[in-house]
């Protein structure tokens, strides 16, 4: 296993719709992603929060990017950035 973090995390929360579409959209586009739950995982929510200064969720970071919500357009240009597809 790498030891480099993964190319796509999301961080989201079991109670938050639209951070499910988030990774139901990553899994049908077969990107893997690292998924950090900020309710048991604060200090990596607090840590994204303070870096993006976003509060909502889901926030999804693609390489060095960070995306608020599910915006299917950016995700998608991220990813073709990163060449993840």
């Amino acid at each position: 296993m790498s030891d480099q973090p993964a190319a796509v995390t999301v961080y989201g929360a079991e109670w938050c719709p639209p951070c499910h579409t988030v990774k139901a959209y990553l899994k049908s586009r077969e990107v893997d992603y690292e998924y950090v739950n900020i309710d048991e995982e604060r200090e990596k929510g607090q840590a994204v929060a303070a870096k993006t200064g976003w509060t909502a969720i889901p926030i999804t970071r693609i390489g060095e990017e960070y995306i608020l919500g599910f915006d299917r357009p950016k995700i998608d240009a991220a990813l073709q950035t990163n060449k993840l597809i």
